[in-house]
């Protein structure tokens, strides 16, 4: 802790020692200090590290403009004692953010915010949380004004597909303040593209036997794991993570064979990767300031190492977001030290540092609700408490700012609406619905006449048919029936490999292709997709390539390419390294690349199917 306060106090001498010598006289005025947009909230958060009177939220009026549609609102007595902000937001409603200083004679800021015609602006709330003006973009029914999101289950959060923001950041990245500063988009005069603002930033892991604590500044968060073989490895990412560049990919024991590595998956996610055999008995255990991470083995954890307070659950509350969505929440008289656990059908939080609660007024609470078979158990340490959720069902949990309150959020699966069909009409079943065997179209891009991307006398063509044969070589060894849409250097046009799909009827699709730049430097693997049901095929299929190849991860995309845009199933596109590089252009052209290759993309398959059943 005196580790982090000293850095922190480093930290706001060096963004203070940027701010005019000019405003040290008017100590009266509101002084933004720092500026943050929130992605997976929705949150604009103004900090000031002054103690001068805030604006009156209640007084802050938004004007609607058009052409092009936007709103801004003002913020009077208040200086912008860092550079002026200018976020683009590639994927989302929101398109852009612009915070200024409008005047000086009056003191006022300006936030203009450029949207989508169908976000409704008048959504939007103003908030006083300590020292920080919190502007919510989007409303989203919470009991506390504040909460943070740690965990969800869902990998593919529209918030990540932001693909650029421009922000003042520092460059040079082998200055621990520089990347604190990247990491919380503070203040710098330099410009800088990212991928998505950071709000958490790992400084420090500490491995035990059967547990590694993971340490930082921020607020951390974690998505449901991944469960991978050969070998036999969990993994937990972290959204919106920088990990400190000396604590990357540094390997670490956990006792007998277990072994723990963390590294920067991609610009703003973390991974971290646990090789053991016992992968389902490991979990997260979330610290009091939610600053500290916790990852152990359920049998081998000392609890010894878990501060534990005599606190109790000292209120409960239920509340329908949608039709399908609804939240618990928690609130105890002390911050929370808890583990969380997700299964198919269950969500188990365990409290390590509550000793007591109300059952009567819990039952109360929740009959009638979709979480009456919800139960309280007490534990040698602590107390469990287990929610039964429907398979399929999309789970995430909050926290309070304080860390006394806890949420969590369970979206049901869809119900489909089933008309009764007339007496006539023939019922469709999929072939692979009665033969038991899952289909699969492999799509080789490009050839015959369309070689794709050239480089140095090797084609795409050649390598994706290469690549595709391994895989359908290897998934007919697993039982899967298998369709080609092309076996030979033959041209096939872009509407019949979408026909082909169609008509087979398969499960999934999965088209192959290699990419290409006009800069020799880019390299890596990407996977594309297009409809929002093709999501979590391709998160299976990109997390297993982006921990088996040994290239840099490009992350998910949402693209509107032609077979993933027009077949009905389930269809992704895997962009499996650069012609343009030197260096991977000749892994590509290797056996033992393309075999690897072969093997991650059937592998992320395996793991579709098996989380999709």
């Amino acid at each position: 802790m005196k580790r982090i306060l000293f850095i922190l106090t480093l930290f706001i001498t060096f963004t203070l020692s940027f701010v005019s010598g000019a405003f040290a006289e008017n100590e009266g005025i509101f002084k933004i200090t720092s500026a943050s947009y929130d992605t997976s909230n929705s949150l604009i958060a103004l900090t000031s590290s002054y103690l001068g009177e805030m604006p009156e939220i209640g007084k802050i009026k938004i004007v609607k403009l058009s052409n092009p549609t936007r709103a801004y609102f003002d913020l009077p007595g208040t200086i912008l004692s860092i550079p002026r902000k200018d976020w683009r937001f590639a994927y989302g409603d929101i398109k852009q953010i612009k915070i200024t200083q409008f005047s000086t004679n009056p003191d006022v800021v300006r936030v203009v915010i450029y949207y989508d015609d169908d976000f409704d602006i008048s959504s939007m709330q103003f908030l006083k949380v300590q020292n920080n003006i919190i502007i919510k973009l989007k409303n989203v029914v919470a009991q506390n004004p504040f909460m943070q999101n740690t965990y969800r289950d869902d990998h593919a959060s529209s918030s990540d597909f932001y693909e650029y923001m421009t922000v003042s950041a520092a460059v040079d990245k082998n200055d621990p303040l520089s990347q604190i500063n990247e990491a919380f988009n503070s203040q710098s005069f330099l410009k800088q593209e990212l991928k998505l603002n950071t709000k958490f930033y790992v400084d420090r892991i500490s491995a035990k036997n059967g547990a590694v604590l993971i340490s930082g500044m921020g607020s951390v968060g974690i998505e449901k794991p991944m469960i991978l073989t050969n070998p036999t490895r969990i993994i937990f990412d972290l959204p919106n993570t920088l990990v400190n560049q000396n604590l990357r990919n540094k390997e670490y024991s956990l006792g007998g064979s277990d072994k723990f590595k963390i590294g920067q998956f991609s610009v703003n996610k973390a991974r971290v990767v646990i090789t053991t055999p016992d992968v389902t008995k490991y979990i997260p255990i979330y610290s009091k300031d939610n600053q500290g991470l916790l990852i152990g083995n359920t049998e081998k954890i000392s609890y010894d190492m878990i501060p534990y307070s005599d606190g109790i659950i000292n209120g409960y509350s239920n509340y329908k977001i949608d039709e399908q969505s609804s939240a618990m929440t928690l609130n105890f008289n002390t911050a929370l030290i808890h583990g969380f656990d997700r299964t198919n059908t269950q969500v188990i939080v365990y409290m390590y540092n509550i000793s007591d609660f109300d059952k009567e007024n819990f039952t109360k609470t929740f009959t009638g609700t979709p979480f009456e078979k919800s139960e309280i158990t007490v534990q040698p340490k602590g107390l469990k408490l287990t929610i039964p959720i429907e398979y399929g069902s999309l789970v995430t949990a909050f926290t309070g700012a304080d860390g006394k309150s806890l949420k969590i959020q369970v979206k049901a699966p869809k119900v489909q609406e089933k008309e009764t069909p007339a007496v006539t009409a023939p019922v469709i079943t999929k072939p692979s619905e009665i033969s038991g065997k899952h289909k699969v179209v492999v799509d080789a891009g490009h050839g015959g006449s369309d070689v794709g991307a050239t480089r140095n006398g090797a084609h795409e063509k050649f390598i994706t048919l290469d690549v595709a044969k391994r895989v359908e070589k290897l998934l007919k060894e697993q039982g899967y029936d298998v369709l080609m849409t092309r076996t030979g250097d033959t041209y096939v046009s872009l509407q019949d490999r979408v026909q082909m799909s169609e008509d087979y009827e398969p499960d999934i699709f999965v088209s192959i292709h290699v990419n290409s730049s006009t800069s020799d430097s880019s390299k890596g693997v990407e996977t594309h997709y297009y409809h929002q049901e093709s999501i979590p095929l391709a998160q299976a299929v990109h997390a297993s390539l982006a921990s088996s190849i040994d290239s840099p991860n490009r992350g998910l995309f949402k693209s509107k390419f032609y077979v993933i845009n027009h077949t009905t199933d389930p269809a992704i596109l895997v962009e499996i390294g650069f012609i343009s590089n030197t260096s991977e252009r000749a892994a590509l052209l290797s056996d033992s690349r393309k075999q690897a290759t072969a093997k991650a993309i059937v592998e992320g398959i395996n793991n579709y199917f098996k989380n999709s059943k």
